[in-house]
């Protein structure tokens, strides 16, 4: 297995509107690290799994939109608890559905929101 690893950062704002999550429950802010890593059996015909300047762009496109925002705001987000798990399958459904056609394998992003906890989120682009 092949794979090359893309990595920014991005600074949000949010809450969770659920007991489970303590003092976790107000408003608070979270900088996390993003990798994506794209994963292929085989190489392609330029003897690469991606380039790595289509992935570094799609990578900060997909977070872009959520780089310093409060993500409680959001119309995309209303009613959903934006965990860092549920944070990694929507970057990777974003880059996902960008590179579909220029890429052959599975995509893997791990968000970590400190040195002692991450999340990440894996499955084929399809």
């Amino acid at each position: 297995m092949y794979s090359v690893i893309i990595r920014d950062h991005m600074m949000i704002a949010h809450s969770f509107d659920s007991e489970a999550f303590g003092p976790a429950q107000n408003l608070h802010g979270a900088t996390y690290v993003v990798d994506a890593e794209f994963k292929a059996e085989q190489l392609d015909e330029n003897s690469i799994v991606i380039d790595i300047d289509i992935a570094t762009k799609e990578l900060q496109k997909a977070l872009a939109p959520l780089k310093y925002q409060n993500l409680d705001e959001l119309e995309q987000f209303k009613g959903k608890l934006t965990t860092t798990e549920f944070l990694a399958k929507h970057v990777h459904d974003t880059i996902s559905q960008a590179v579909h056609d220029r890429f052959s394998g599975s995509l893997k992003v791990t968000l970590g929101e400190s040195h002692v906890a991450w999340a990440t989120y894996e499955a084929p682009v399809a």
